[in-house]
């Protein structure tokens, strides 16, 4: 047929050339090969004292994201699962203020792993990559494969208990000052303007909204001392970013797990801003209905 070539995959694990090393060098050259972002490399073969080395430790360019990355030439097996919940273990431990990311890359990834793994997902954030070698006459060409995605996680108000339940004068004596929870009550009006029904529901962590008397937390406010976060829940995408940040308004990083935007909050920023934050909240709220 014309104008076709077959492609020529080859195994990196028996390759004379072509070894992890190589990969691993590859990667940290373009660690965008992978396809989850911009990332930069914050260091290889890392070591755990008693667990052993993680072969990467990559972290989103603009964000708190961070990949704990095992490779594994051939197929994936047992051995590699548990190093990589291990190293991904250790490292949200020692560092609590990223959202992290186990990795697992192999060349097979079978449907026994794949299983396996899957137990785990949901509850460990975990991604399977399946690489595919391709040889050319002009070298190796590697592509990245995602056969396995973290599982977003619920909803905040999904998993609401009544012992979470506190009240303004908590907020005001343990959490945050008049000057910002009068913000949160801001956004509340702002809310109330496209959706009456509204009352605001005070959580030991966050200030979020019921509805019909149910938990409807499609924002929710994280008053502190000198500041609010206000976390709305809509898809991230770069059009978005940019006009976010074309208003002037501090754009935290995205909670990629919980699917929202982060952003922090001054009462200049509310006056300034009002219809443009109008418009997120509406949109978030419609999504959520």
């Amino acid at each position: 047929m014309s104008g076709y070539t077959k492609l020529k995959i080859v195994s990196l694990k028996s390759h004379p050339n072509y070894n992890e090393v190589w990969l691993q060098n590859l990667i940290a050259s373009d660690p965008e090969i992978l396809g989850l972002g911009s990332l930069v490399v914050k260091d290889r073969e890392r070591t755990h004292r008693g667990r052993g080395r993680l072969d990467m430790l990559l972290q989103d360019e603009d964000s708190v994201g961070r990949y704990e990355i095992e490779i594994q030439l051939g197929a994936s097996d047992e051995s590699h699962i548990i190093r990589t919940i291990e190293y991904w273990d250790h490292e949200r431990k020692l560092y609590p203020q990223y959202e992290h990311t186990a990795v697992l890359i192999a060349e097979d990834i079978t449907s026994r792993f794949l299983n396996v793994v899957s137990l785990f997902n949901g509850h460990i954030p975990i991604m399977a990559l399946q690489l595919t070698a391709v040889e050319t006459p002009e070298g190796v060409g590697i592509v990245f494969t995602r056969v396995l995605d973290t599982v977003k996680l619920g909803l905040v108000d999904e998993d609401e208990t009544v012992f979470d339940i506190t009240d303004r004068t908590y907020w005001e004596k343990t959490k945050a000052s008049p000057a910002m929870l009068a913000l949160a009550d801001q956004i509340y009006e702002i809310c109330r303007s496209f959706a009456p029904n509204l009352i605001q529901s005070y959580k030991k962590n966050y200030i979020g909204f019921r509805l019909n008397n149910q938990p409807f937390n499609f924002a929710v406010c994280k008053p502190h001392t000198h500041s609010m976060w206000l976390e709305i829940s809509l898809p991230q995408n770069d059009e978005l970013d940019s006009e976010i940040a074309a208003q002037g308004l501090e754009l935290l990083a995205y909670n990629r797990h919980f699917g929202k935007y982060k952003i922090s909050l001054k009462a200049a920023d509310i006056q300034d801003h009002r219809d443009y934050l109008k418009t997120l909240l509406k949109q978030a709220y419609d999504n959520r209905s």
